[in-house]
Order: C-alpha cells, then structure tokens, then sequence
C-alpha cells in the first residue's frame, strides 16, 4: 500500500496527464462483459460452512435425477412417464437447456415412438441404443423445457422433422393394454306389485343381469347372462338364460378388432345379424378424431408462406400454416352433417384468397384413403326354436376416393343364400351428397323354392346453413318381389309367431306384433327427416317413414313433429306422433306438452353447497284419438355436496275414470354401487308397486378387490395406496375406499383421459405429489392410474450438527425415498408423510463431511403438524 501511495504522489509531482475528449469517451465507456448470478452464502452467515453448496440454486436449477412428468410434443399431451434428467453445467455465455437447469434424457428410441423421424439426422441416426444425445444440437431449431414446478416437459420439434400424421395422432406406443383383472358387472331389479280391486292380485318379480369378464394383456373375455323369475297368487316361475359369450382382442397394424364368440356384423350395407363364430372388423375409435367420420379434401396452391383458415357455419374449424405450392389438407376433424367449408388463404403480403367448398355428408361416406374393412365367418345364432343355425360368411369393404367419392360393396353367403351389393358415394357439392347401392340375392326358404331379387337403397343428404335445415332423404325400393334377406332364410316355416309357445287361432287376422309372413315381403321404406333451427326461437322437427310390403295393402307408416324452445330458462316442447303398423286396426295417435322449470336458479341459498344443487319443477299432459288425458306434475332435484342422490316426485290424474296416481323415487350413486327405490300408486289407488334395484362392478386385481359403480367396457382403477376416501375430480360419488383404490368406469378408448384426485377432501396425513395423470387404454382395458400418496406425519423438524443448525440449502430425504425436502436458513425442514420414527439422511455437499444421517421419533398425539428437534450425526 505504500508503494502504491508513493508511485502516485511521484507520477502527479512529475506531469499532469491530458485528457483529450476521445480519451474521456474511452474511459468512461462500460466495458463489455458478462458475469454469472452468485449467491453470496455470507448474506445467511459468516460462517461459511453454515450454508450447503448453493450453487445449483442460484442457478435456479433443480437435481438431477429421475422425475414422472407429463409429456408434451408441439404443446400436445403425450403421456406421464418417468424421465431421466441430467444437470447441464453453464460455462462461459451458454445458458442451461431451460430455467430448472435440467436436461431430459430422450433416447433415440423414445423420439421414434414419439413420431420424431430420428433416421433423417445423423447424430440420431447413429447414437448408440439407450444413449442420450443432445436434441438441439441433432435436430436444428429443436428444444425443450421443464417446468419443475408442474412436473412438465414442453419438446418442441419442427413439424418438417416429424413423420407425417394426422392431427390429434397417439401413436400406439403409449397406448395402455391395462392390467391383468377378473370383471363383474351386477344388476338387479324387483318390483311388489298389488291390485286391491275386485278379483285383484299381487305379484312379485325380479331381474338379476351379469355381465363378467376377464382381461389377460390384450385379451377381453367377455360372457352375459340373466335370471327373471315371477310369483303371484295363480302361479310362479323363473328363468336362467345365457346371452352371450365372446373373446376378443385389438388387432393394432390392422386398426381393427377380432372377436370370436358371440356378436352381431356390421349394418353399414346388411342387416345386422346375431353370429357366433369369427370376425374381424375395422375400429375407427382406433384413428384420431381428425380422421373418423367423413370430411372432404381441401386442396389449394399458396403463393408464399401463407396462414389457411377454414371455417363452416361462421366458425373456425381449422387454422394451419403451409410453404408455397400445392398444399392438400385431409385431417379435418368430422363436421357437422353438412354445411359449405369456407377457405382463406392468407399470404405473406396480407393478401387474402377464398374459395367455397360445398360439403354435405352421409354416413356411408368415407375420407380419401380411408379403408374400411368387416370379415365374418360364423353361425346364425338365435334363440327362437323356429330359426335354424345356418352357417354363412360375409364380407363388407368400403374405400374412400379422391374428389368425395367413395365406393363401397359387400357379399353374403350360406347355403341357402347368395347376395352381391355393390355402390357409390358422393359429395355433390351444392346439391349435397348421395349414396346408391343396389343387392342382388338368391334365397332358398322354408317351401324349398328358390327366390331371385334386387334391392335398391338410396339414400340423400344436404344442409342449408343459411336458413339451419339439415334434411336426410332415404328411400329403401325392393324392386321385385323375390329378394330376401340371409335372416329370411333362416325360418323353418313360411309364416308363424316368433314365440314359439304362440299359435295362430286365427288365420285370417293374426297378432302382426309377433307375426311373420314370408310371402309378405318389404316392397319400398321412404324415410324423411327434417331438423330446422329457427335461430333463437328453437328447433323444430319433422321425421316420417313408410314401409309397403308385397301382395298386401298392410303398410307401416309413421309421422313425428315436434318444437322445442327455451325461455328464461324454461324449457318447453311439444310433439304430435302418429303411427300405424301393419295388421293394426287403428292407427295410434298422441299429442304432449313437457315444461321444465329450474327452480334451483331463482332459489335463495344459505352457502355454496346448496348453490349447485339441482332442483326442477316439471309439468306435462298429452291427449290421444281416443281423448283420454293424461296429466303429471312433479318435483326433481340432486342433494348431497357431490349430487349424487336424486329425487323425483309425481302428481298425475287420467280421465275416463282412471284417476289419480303418483310415484315417488330415489336414487344414489356411490362408490360401491348405486341404488333406486320407488314407490307407485294409480286406479285412485286400487294398484300400488314398490320398486327397487341395486346395480354395480367388481374388480378383482392384483392389488386386491374393488368395489365400483356400474363398470363399463373400458374402465380405469385409480391406485392411490393409503389414500382413503379421497375423491376423483368429476366423477360424482366416486371415491377411494380404505386401501386408496378406487374404479371410474366408462372409459374413452384410444383417446387421453384426464384423471385427477380432489385434494381438497384429503385426511391430514395424507399428501400426493402430483394428483393429476392421463392414460390412453385400449378397448375392453382396465387401465391402472397411479398416484403416488405419502402417508404419515407432518412435521416441522429442526436439524444440529456439531451444535449448530444444519447449513442452509441442505437437502433431507426421508428413509432413502425419492421425495427431497430442503433445510431453511434455521435448520428448520418441513416433511410429510412421516412414520411414527425413522431416519433423515441430510447432504450439503459431495464431500463425507457434508452429509449426516438423524434419527427422529414423533410423539403419539394426533397433531396436524408436529414439531421436533433431531441431532445429526
């Protein structure tokens, strides 16, 4: 210091420096550099072995390590899975891959499965299986970001380095075959019924329906039977009945599903009809919603990168950007049943071009390249005595064609039975859209004759956006009086009931309800239906159909009306029906008012809960040709704080010395099952039944048993082990029971379904890391959603070492779980989860005397935290 002080004092005696104005610029000017943020442990303690190794933190990184987190391509949700991720040090003006100063580990095979065309680039191409190579240096302009805080990774990848697919694609990669499980599935009814009028009686019946199942990897078994059984005072009965037995699996490089037992084939060109046997169909729950269903190809030419908007009915269905050229999208999703697509194609300039594609649709239609396939091989299967079980094949293929077109035919077989079908469809454009297809069959019946005819089908589509009319034409012609159907052939007898106890007492009128005529067979079916939407004065609709038959004047008609509006919040409708069906003497007809008022709006509530209870005030009446008036009035609603148990009371009267009559219901829905009770009175209370029925599943697993509401085809089992009674966020009812499973039943296949536990309605030893999860399963799967639940202690846990506080910033896992907790500038760590004692192992840095292991006892008394001091050694 006094060398520096001398060297100044001698230089300022020798000469004074001048300064030019260049000179002063230069000095003064910052000097340009870059410093990395620090953390400067002195600010906690002078100590500086009182603070751990804070230098992850100051970046704002997080530890390396293993972490479940949800999977996100291009902001699209992929999948929950267990990510390994490494620490990206920071030297010189790099920064980290993102702000948790984390990388994801994203092997080759991992992008492929993502879709990721990893054999187009070169460091993917040859990474070794299993290893990690850097995404942003392998694919240009690729990234990816983890949110730590929501357990989220964003990989964005450009839509060029990606193998072409349709929007909304999962690739079969995350779908979920689900867990091995034994399925039942339980429904039961009974009714008390009692007539206390002269000569009256009382009768007793019940209904017991089960459908069982078991599921082995991607196979479904399936089986459905039933018991009815009736007491009265005469007599008395019961009856077993086997329904229905089948096997079947997905078929995933086919998009399809094989099933074997059984079944009924598809309707889309035959009848349907019941098999036991063989069959292979295509599954469109199987595509992605973009490519289900029919939408037309939009083609068009951008000058520049330009942004195209397609919209129908005024809004936007579809949004993309395209490079110059030709560009062709085939991804829309289904639209409604028609409506012109409107096409804007902006350019780079802010120049815009559209074009109008006209577009109605019809069920048959299929999209460009869509291949729809159905193979059967089987035994007619019924349970009538008077069919006999034939054997047959049949064959359905259904091609979508550029341009709209779509073409499509099929074939049946059996002994008796040769049919050909063969047709077209098309997007007319303005003139809306059409199929025609015409049958061939040659059918030998009961009176060893053989049978020759055609049948014309067509069917005619067409929505007028403009004034909201969709109308759907479809007019069945059997042209000639020789064509039947494979199910026609299958009849013992040309004419008969279909019970088999019944007999015709007379032949000249007999009961047409269970009756069947061979020789009176379907001429022509026209059916017409008419949906308008009259803006914000309701809808309104018309549906007629007529169906003649040959060598009779006997015809099936039917004509429905009706308008439905809503009006401060009152909902109202009235309808007309009028029907006849062939060997009626009289045709039937109806006319009813429905008012709905919800009353739960203009009600008074005393807190939040009662807020979003349920509660209608009802009203209907309807009159037939015969005058008779039927009049109700009545009250329903949901109570409990999740809606759950419903109510319905009645109030009605009839004239024409009916009476009055009334009902009163309940209903619940619980996690183990619902129930119902109700209880009816009419006839001025000469008749009066009590009703009930308990209804639910069962699923046995690996993991135990389980209780469920009534269990669909595809379901999902929430697995959060010592979470009892927490809820499931939007299934009413539905919570964990005391082992923390839990069944939500009604799955969506081949899509992602959100699972969520309500965290709110947790104990106080309970806490769950991340109570959000998606899985995609496949058809029939009982898919395992886990949840990770800490049960235990909560505590507040103050940590010494060699006296002092354990440094600030050190990390606490508990008995060498995963989970980490950190240590605050007290020595003070908060954790959850806690067994009654255990261990702590506590680390502050990497070397043997930075880290120390605690012991911990927690006291018996139920706190919700309790507070503890703990030496660490």
């Amino acid at each position: 210091m006094r060398n520096q002080l001398f060297m100044t004092r001698y230089y300022s005696s020798v000469a004074k420096p001048v300064l030019t104005p260049l000179a002063l610029a230069i000095a003064l000017a910052p000097a340009p550099g870059w410093a990395e943020n620090y953390f400067n442990p002195a600010f906690l303690s002078d100590d500086p072995s009182a603070v751990a190794d804070l230098s992850t933190f100051s970046r704002n990184a997080q530890a390396a390590g293993m972490y479940r987190v949800d999977v996100y391509l291009n902001n699209t949700f992929l999948a929950t899975r267990d990510i390994a991720f490494q620490a990206v040090k920071t030297t010189g003006k790099s920064a980290p891959t993102d702000d948790s100063g984390l990388r994801a580990c994203l092997t080759p095979e991992m992008l492929k499965n993502m879709g990721v065309n990893t054999g187009a680039f070169p460091l993917l191409a040859k990474a070794a299986a299993g290893s990690c190579p850097d995404l942003a240096s392998a694919i240009p302009a690729a990234r990816t970001r983890f949110d730590f805080a929501q357990q989220r990774l964003d990989i964005s990848i450009p839509q060029a380095a990606m193998v072409a697919s349709a929007r909304g694609y999962i690739p079969p990669k995350y779908w979920d075959e689900g867990i091995n499980a034994l399925l039942l599935n339980y429904t039961f009814t009974g009714a008390n019924s009692q007539d206390r009028s002269p000569g009256g009686s009382a009768e007793n019946s019940y209904f017991l329906g089960l459908n069982s199942g078991l599921n082995l990897g991607a196979w479904r078994l399936r089986d459905y039977s039933t018991w009815n059984a009736n007491s009265g005072d005469q007599n008395s009965d019961s009856d077993w009945q086997h329904i229905s037995t089948y096997l079947e699996r997905d078929v995933v490089f086919l998009q399809g599903e094989l099933t074997a037992g059984d079944s009924y084939t598809p309707s889309a060109l035959f009848d349907s009809l019941p098999f036991r046997g063989l069959q292979l169909a295509s599954d469109d729950n199987m595509l992605p919603d973009s490519m289900k269903g029919f939408a037309p190809t939009i083609h068009g030419i951008a000058r520049s990168n330009a942004q195209v908007t397609i919209r129908q009915n005024g809004y936007i269905i579809n949004q993309r950007y395209v490079p110059p050229g030709a560009f062709t999208i085939n991804d829309l999703y289904p639209t409604a049943a028609s409506g012109d697509l409107t096409v804007e194609v902006k350019e780079s300039d802010g120049s815009i071009n559209r074009y109008n594609v006209p577009y109605s649709a019809v069920p048959i239609l299929q999209r460009e390249g869509r291949l729809k396939y159905a193979a059967t091989v089987a035994e007619y299967r019924s349970e009538s005595s008077q069919k006999e079980k034939v054997k047959f094949s049949q064959a359905t293929l259904i091609w979508g064609l550029p341009h709209g077109f779509t073409l499509y035919g099929g074939t049946q077989l059996s002994s008796h039975y040769h049919a050909l079908a063969i047709g077209s469809g098309a997007n007319l454009g303005d003139w809306g859209a059409v199929s025609l297809d015409v049958t061939q069959a040659t059918s030998t019946l009961a009176d060893n004759n053989t049978y020759q005819g055609q049948s014309l089908r067509f069917l005619y589509a067409k929505s007028l956006a403009q004034s909201g009319t969709n109308l759907q034409l479809m007019g069945y012609r059997y042209s000639t009086s020789g064509f039947y159907t494979l199910d026609d052939t299958t009849w013992k007898r040309m004419s008969g009931y279909d019970d088999d106890n019944r007999t015709d007492s007379d032949k000249s009128r007999p009961e047409w309800a269970d009756y069947y005529n061979l020789y009176y067979t379907r001429r022509g079916k026209v059916q017409l239906d008419i949906n308008q939407q009259l803006g914000g004065l309701g809808s309104l609709f018309i549906t007629g159909s007529q169906q003649s038959y040959w060598h009779t004047d006997e015809k099936d008609s039917l004509l429905q009306v009706g308008y439905s509006d809503t009006l401060a919040g009152i909902a109202w409708s009235v309808s007309y029906n009028n029907n006849k069906s062939a060997g009626d003497a009289e045709r039937d007809q109806i006319f009813a008012l429905n008012i709905s008022v919800p009353l739960s709006q203009w009600l008074q509530h005393d807190d939040e809960v009662t807020h979003h209870h349920n509660v209608y005030a009802t009203f209907s009446t309807s009159t037939d040709k015969q005058h008779n008036v039927t009049q109700n009035a009545g009250l329903s609603g949901t109570l409990l704080d999740e809606n759950n148990l419903s109510y319905n009371i009645q109030q009605g009267y009839q004239n024409h010395g009916i009476g009055e009559s009334g009902a009163a219901s309940l209903e619940y829905d619980g996690a183990k099952g619902n129930a119902n009770i109700g209880y009816n009175v009419s006839d001025n209370g000469d008749y009066q039944q009590v009703n009930y029925g308990l209804s639910g599943g069962l699923v046995a697993h690996a993991h135990g048993v389980t209780l469920s509401q009534p269990l669909g085809n595809t379901n999902i089992l929430i697995a959060a082990p010592g979470a009892a009674n927490v809820g499931v966020v939007d299934q009413p009812g539905i919570h964990t029971d005391a082992r923390g499973y839990a069944v939500v039943p009604y799955a969506t296949t081949y899509r992602q379904n959100r699972m969520a536990l309500d965290v709110n309605a947790m104990a106080d030893d309970v806490d769950i890391d991340d109570a959000v999860t998606r899985v995609v399963p496949t058809e029939g799967a009982l898919v395992l959603a886990r949840f990770k639940a800490r049960v235990g202690a909560r505590a507040l846990v103050t940590l010494n070492h060699n006296g002092k506080p354990v440094p600030f910033g050190a990390t606490v896992t508990v008995n060498d779980r995963h989970a980490e907790a950190i240590v605050d500038e007290a020595g003070e760590v908060y954790l959850s989860g806690l067994s009654a004692q255990g261990v702590l192992h506590v680390r502050w840095g990497n070397l043997p005397d930075q880290q120390c292991v605690a012991s911990y006892h927690l006291s018996s008394s139920r706190q919700i935290l309790s507070r503890q001091h703990a030496e660490c050694h």
